[in-house]
C-alpha cells in the first residue's frame, strides 16, 4: 500500500508542475523602434501599442505576457547589434517592426533587408519554434518612387521567403493623417496608436489562441 500510495502522490505532483508549466504565460517580444516604444506619449507603457496589446490579451483570458523592446531611433543596424541582448529571455512569438528609421535615412533597402534577415535568423537559432511576425512600413516618396517601392516591397519578400506572418503596414489607417499624428507628422498619437493596435490584433491573435 505505502508503494502504491507513493507512486500516486509522485504522479500527482507531476500532473501539478505539468498544470502550473500550462498555466505560466508565454510571452510576446515586439522588438522595434520608436512606433513600438511609444516615443512622444503621455504613458508609453500604457498607451502604446504593444501595452494595448497586453490589454487585449488580458481581456481575452489568453496565457500570453508582452515585452515591449521598442528603443527610439532604432535602425535594422542597431537591431541586428541589440537582439541577442534581447533573447536573452526566453520568448514564443517575435513581431519585429523595424526599418522605419532605415527609410527615413534613405538607406538601400538591399542593406535594410539583408540585417532584418539577420535579426530572423539569430531568432530561429536561438528559439527554433518561436512564430516571427513582420511589420511593413512605408515611406513616402521622398528619395523617388522607385526608392518608396523598393522599401515598401522588402517585408512581403522577406515573410515569403522565410515563411512568416506578415502585417503589411504598421501605420494603416494613420499614416497622413495629421489628427492622428503628433506635430512631427512621424509618431501616432494615443488615437493612433489604438489604431495601430486594432490592425496588429487582427493578425496576432490567431497566432495566441
Amino acid at each position: 500500500m505505502s508503494t502504491r500510495f507513493a507512486l500516486t502522490s509522485l504522479c500527482c505532483l507531476a500532473l501539478a508542475a505539468v498544470s502550473l508549466r500550462a498555466a505560466e504565460p508565454r510571452t510576446v517580444v515586439f522588438f522595434g523602434d520608436s512606433l513600438t516604444a511609444g516615443y512622444g506619449l503621455d504613458d508609453p507603457a500604457s498607451e502604446a501599442y504593444p501595452a494595448l496589446i497586453q490589454d487585449k490579451i488580458t481581456a481575452a483570458k489568453l496565457p500570453w505576457r508582452v515585452v515591449n523592446a521598442g528603443l527610439s531611433g532604432e535602425t535594422t543596424a542597431g537591431g541586428l547589434h541589440r537582439v541577442d541582448w534581447i533573447l536573452r529571455q526566453p520568448l514564443e512569438v517575435f513581431v519585429l517592426a523595424l526599418g522605419a528609421n532605415d527609410g527615413l535615412r534613405g538607406i538601400d533597402p538591399a542593406v535594410s533587408s539583408s540585417n532584418l534577415q539577420g535579426i530572423i535568423d539569430r531568432v530561429r537559432a536561438k528559439y527554433p519554434a518561436a512564430k516571427i511576425v513582420l511589420v511593413g512600413m512605408q515611406m513616402p516618396p521622398n528619395y523617388g518612387e522607385e526608392y518608396t517601392r523598393a522599401f515598401a516591397a522588402m517585408y512581403p519578400v522577406l515573410a515569403a521567403k522565410d515563411q512568416l506572418t506578415l502585417i503589411p503596414f504598421l501605420l494603416e489607417g494613420i499614416g497622413g493623417r495629421s489628427e492622428l499624428n503628433q506635430p512631427d507628422g512621424m509618431h501616432p498619437t494615443a488615437q493612433g496608436h489604438t489604431i495601430a493596435a486594432e490592425t496588429v490584433w487582427k493578425v496576432l491573435k490567431t497566432l495566441l489562441e
